[in-house]
């Protein structure tokens, strides 16, 4: 299979192509990026790679130039950002193009787009992937994962870790050149305005950082913050929910109460994205004096896992709660490396791809056609860990 790895040089991407350098059923790799020279780069370092490696400039934007590179790939890995710019229209060129897609896409708005590009994909023979990365993505297997122990699900809630690891957050939130990430504004962006979540079954806009207090498995309790992702959006589809479902930040009270001023800062129009990025970098005092206020009513995530799923439902006639979570020491320092926390699970996507396991036409969240057993296997090859305990933990209780 010939892939085409649109944004490859850049962290994650990279992590994925490296991996799939190694896999079966890979033939070549061209690494297509804006910077040729980065692209050239990673190629280098892949000189002694089993399969070929070749480097090609592309700006997405041009649709003549990425069709050309789209026809004779087999499968495009999208890693460039920021998918509410460039999901939607690379996803539409590869199915023009009749080449398989799978991406990281974390954003909420381009999620229902793609979606809503199924038929497309199908009528194509198109199978695309979207949203294989770590949230979304190992977030989505996780809830998988957990419904399977149910008959009926209700509620389904996935959260991930903001902080409590080692790295220092400015590693992730600024570029080489000091300035914003793409990850950080796009935190900015989905922590203000109106986030899509859903109630009662449906999807409804709600403000983001709102908190929720979750009861779990094993006296598990704590409060977590909502945040705008695609996981409500497809785990919706996927497991059929009649309530909630809200994707949740882990986070300390003070890092809540000053992510709370520069939302409040954004929604009136005080801050751009970029700017609110930038000051969470670099707290200013003036706005972490007026977060203290909101600091003191703001409760903690207790006992809650860093990185988990929570669904509720029934089994066997009884109301059930499901809690599915990762047995990884030091989980919190290894989401702080993003580029590893996402490009390994894109890159057990890609395998599972190539071998036919998700080669379903049309558009997919990953629990929708990725093996769950076997992708927590290679997972867990993947990762630090020395315990003969499964990766993922599966904790079920019976509600009164």
């Amino acid at each position: 299979m010939r892939i085409l790895a649109l944004g490859g040089p850049g962290a994650m991407g990279a992590v994925a192509v490296r991996l799939a350098a190694q896999m079966p059923g890979v033939d070549e790799i061209v690494v297509a990026d804006r910077d040729r020279v980065a692209a050239e780069r990673l190629c280098r370092q892949l000189a002694d790679a089993p399969v070929p490696v070749s480097a090609a400039q592309v700006d997405v934007t041009d649709v003549a130039a990425l069709r050309a590179l789209l026809e004779p790939a087999d499968l495009v890995v999208n890693t460039v950002g920021p998918y509410y710019r460039f999901g939607l229209p690379v996803l539409r060129a590869a199915i023009a193009a009749g080449t398989h897609y799978i991406d990281i896409c974390d954003d909420w708005e381009p999620t229902v787009q793609m979606l809503d590009l199924d038929e497309n994909a199908r009528a194509a023979g198109v199978c695309a992937v979207i949203g294989m990365g770590a949230s979304p993505g190992v977030s989505n297997l996780l809830a998988a994962t957990a419904a399977a122990e149910l008959d009926s699900v209700r509620d389904a809630y996935t959260a991930w870790p903001v902080d409590g690891g080692e790295r220092d957050g400015g590693d992730v939130l600024l570029g080489p050149d000091g300035r914003p990430s793409a990850a950080a504004v796009h935190w900015m962006l989905q922590s203000s305005g109106k986030i899509c979540t859903v109630h009662a079954g449906e999807l409804t806009f709600q403000r983001p950082l709102r908190p929720i207090e979750l009861s779990l498995p094993h006296g598990r309790r704590g409060v977590a913050y909502s945040i705008g992702h695609p996981e409500p959006i497809t785990l919706q589809r996927t497991l059929g929910l009649t309530g909630d479902a809200v994707n949740l930040m882990v986070i300390r009270p003070q890092t809540l109460a000053y992510l709370d001023v520069l939302r409040r800062d954004i929604d009136r129009r005080r801050l751009t994205h970029e700017a609110a990025a930038m000051q969470f970098a670099k707290p200013n005092m003036v706005r972490y004096l007026r977060s203290l206020p909101h600091y003191r009513r703001s409760k903690g995530p207790g006992t809650l896992p860093p990185f988990f799923a929570a669904v509720s439902g029934t089994r066997c006639g009884r109301d059930s709660m499901v809690l599915a979570h990762l047995d990884l020491p030091g989980l919190e320092g290894f989401f702080g490396d993003m580029a590893r926390a996402t490009g390994i699970p894109l890159a057990l996507g890609i395998s599972q791809i190539i071998d036919g396991t998700a080669q379903r036409p049309g558009v997919h969240p990953p629990d929708a056609v990725i093996d769950c057993q076997r992708f927590f296997k290679e997972l867990d090859r993947h990762l630090d860990r020395s315990a003969d305990r499964p990766l993922v933990v599966v904790e079920r209780e019976e509600r009164a």
